[in-house]
């Protein structure tokens, strides 16, 4: 059935005005000119008695939405690690949405199922991960740790004679969680999600890495059943945890091990950075989000975990309606029984890209996270404080007073969003490189916008 002529010119109005959104990103200033407030009052906070015709709705939501837009797909957006959208993942979005397909079922989605098939095929190649290992498509970050660090959970319960699955954790053994201090807030979110409490925490050097040796004694004190989770990209210094060690420690001691690399897993994909993640293949999990440093949109987070039928076993559900195929099913990976067809985003970018397209766009996101760290170093009172390995900048511009008051003169400019934030107990400005889009032009951009609010 084709699209009504009204359908039709609505769609056509919403893509006109994409392409203008996107043709303005590089001259709009990065924060938001209007507030909540005046975008409800734009668009209207009263139900209509009556339908609206739909080109007006379309050009309604454009012109009242506008103004309250930051500009997180500009190459001059560094606040938060979230990446942008490459143009074939956003082509492929875009047909997903029209496709509008439910990709949990294998049988019903055969065109979903597929693309799933291939980009886990390539994730697991690219990231040098055992190829036995499955993938599942997720929102986010934080869902992805939440869908491994289940399965762990079931995991070492099961191990130790307790099936969590029919049983419940009241009563069990219990597990114990050991993460490093700096270990992302998120890891904390889903232990609560999952019943499991605050982590144990492992001390951490002076660039939030956990301390192998510190792990190994926590390990020796309790045989209960243990899950590490391990971090690849420190929030704020970009940091890898010593994989090699920490693993072989955990493992010695029959504890799972995850690995939270939200941004810095794909330093896998890149000869050059390789060395980051060293040893991280041995792990029994891995977690990461496609819209970050892969730059697919929102929303794709993916979920690793070496066994599937340890995967399944915490995901899986039954239902005598569902088309089962003996293939194994998408929806068996993920916590949602109805999701968004994600991997074809995925699949766009890799194909788009390539294994040589993929480690150039992490080579230059760590290369302007360098050349950050050179021009912020030139700076009169600005001291980087963290070792630029990856793709996060730490900066200091004097006493911590003055370092707020840098972070707000850079948000009253507009330039370029720059964060504020705290690491080891001192205010810092925080630099973010994630995005494809990100040029040469737009760091000295916002380096001459730095050494203004500085001076």
């Amino acid at each position: 059935m084709e699209p009504s002529p009204d359908a039709s010119k609505a769609l056509a109005r919403a893509h006109e005005h994409a392409l203008s959104w996107l043709a303005g990103l590089p001259d709009r200033p990065v924060p938001p000119a209007s507030s909540v407030a005046d975008v409800i009052e734009a668009l209207g906070p009263e139900l209509p008695e009556g339908p609206t015709d739909l080109v007006e709705v379309v050009d309604l939501l454009a012109e009242a939405a506008g103004p309250g837009l930051t500009a997180m797909p500009s190459g001059r957006f560094f606040g938060f690690v979230i990446g942008g959208t490459h143009p074939a993942a956003l082509a492929a979005d875009w047909l997903t949405s029209a496709w509008d397909q439910n990709a949990g079922l294998r049988t019903v989605t055969p065109s979903a199922t597929a693309a799933d098939d291939i980009a886990e095929s390539w994730v697991l190649d690219l990231l040098g991960l055992p190829r036995e290992a499955a993938v599942g498509f997720v929102t986010g970050g934080t869902m992805a740790n939440f869908t491994c660090l289940a399965a762990a959970r079931d995991a070492v319960l099961t191990r130790a004679g307790w099936d969590v699955g029919t049983r419940g954790l009241l009563g069990s053994p219990g597990v114990r969680v050991l993460a490093g201090e700096e270990r992302h807030d998120s890891v904390d979110l889903v232990l609560r999600y999952l019943g499991l409490g605050a982590p144990e925490l492992v001390p951490a050097d002076d660039q939030g890495r956990i301390d192998p040796a510190a792990l190994r004694a926590r390990l020796e004190e309790d045989d209960r059943p243990t899950v590490v989770s391990l971090q690849a990209g420190n929030v704020h210094s970009g940091a890898f945890d010593p994989f090699e060690e920490a693993i072989a420690a955990a493992h010695d001691h029959g504890a799972w091990v995850h690995v939270d690399g939200a941004f810095g897993l794909f330093a896998g994909a890149t000869p050059t950075h390789r060395h980051l993640v060293r040893g991280y293949e041995a792990a029994d999990s891995w977690a990461t989000d496609a819209h970050k440093t892969l730059n697919v949109p929102y929303d794709c987070g993916l979920a690793i975990v070496r066994d599937p039928a340890a995967l399944r076993a915490a995901m899986s559900m039954h239902g005598a309606y569902l088309i089962r195929d003996e293939a194994g099913d998408p929806f068996e990976k993920v916590p949602e029984l109805s999701r968004r067809a994600r991997a074809f985003t995925v699949w766009a970018v890799l194909r788009s890209l390539g294994r040589t397209g993929v480690a150039e766009l992490v080579d230059r996101m760590v290369g302007h996270a360098r050349a950050f760290a050179d021009g912020i170093a030139e700076i009169e009172g600005a001291t980087v404080l963290n070792d630029v390995v990856f793709t996060q900048v730490c900066a200091a511009f004097g006493d911590d007073t003055r370092t707020r008051d840098v972070v707000r003169r850079m948000w009253e400019d507009g330039t370029a969003w720059t964060t504020g934030s705290v690491w080891r107990d001192r205010a810092v400005l925080r630099i973010s490189v994630s995005n494809w889009s990100t040029t040469d032009a737009d760091v000295r951009r916002t380096l001459e916008a730095l050494r203004n609010a500085a001076s």
